[in-house]
């Protein structure tokens, strides 16, 4: 196992959609092991391939549910079903949300607060994860990340401006800025 960079905003494997997983081969079986190493390492509670580089339906999640039980996992070409968000603005206390693709920001973002996802596992078993609150948020944000959406592309336009002014000052949004968990320093 190995801990992969993670690719920041502007590589554009983070902005195209993912391709579906065919077969669930060793190199597929060995990138999820990876993933949850680097997912770890940064630390975090999810990771998409394309976030490593690879442009494939693959996520992996880690939390814990309502009575502290660890759940950890990974989803192959996962589909998500939440229901209708509430009206009105984010709460930036309670609804604020970062990625390890733009590294050390959060900022508020509405998400629906229910979801059910199903798909597969690394057996091609099928899998369904009914969730709400910070695991629908998890859930929502790592699915974004395999149709090619960051959650700065659904802020307002005020937090947008905000991404893009870091973005310039620490020099991504471009092709090939990455980091490494464990290895660069991203203090800011």
């Amino acid at each position: 196992m190995a801990v992969l960079p993670i690719r920041i905003m502007g590589d554009p494997v983070l902005h195209a959609p993912a391709a579906r997983v065919d077969e669930i081969t060793d190199e597929v079986r060995t990138l999820v092991a990876d993933m949850f190493e680097t997912m770890d390492a940064a630390p975090g509670v999810g990771l998409a391939a394309p976030q490593v580089g690879v442009g494939l339906r693959i996520y992996t999640y880690s939390y814990q549910d309502d009575d502290g039980e660890p759940w950890r996992g990974v989803l192959i070409n996962p589909d998500l079903w939440m229901r209708p968000l509430e009206p009105g603005a984010p709460d930036p206390d309670e609804e604020s949300e970062g990625c390890l693709s733009f590294p050390g920001e959060r900022f508020p973002l509405r998400r629906s607060e229910e979801v059910l996802v199903t798909g597969t596992d690394l057996d091609g078993q099928p899998v369904r994860i009914q969730v709400a609150g910070w695991r629908a948020r998890i859930m929502q944000h790592e699915f974004d990340h395999l149709d090619g959406i960051l959650y700065l592309d659904r802020l307002d336009d005020a937090d947008w401006k905000t991404t893009q002014k870091i973005a310039r000052k620490r020099g991504w949004g471009r092709p090939g800025s990455a980091w490494t968990p464990g290895i660069d320093d991203l203090d800011a």
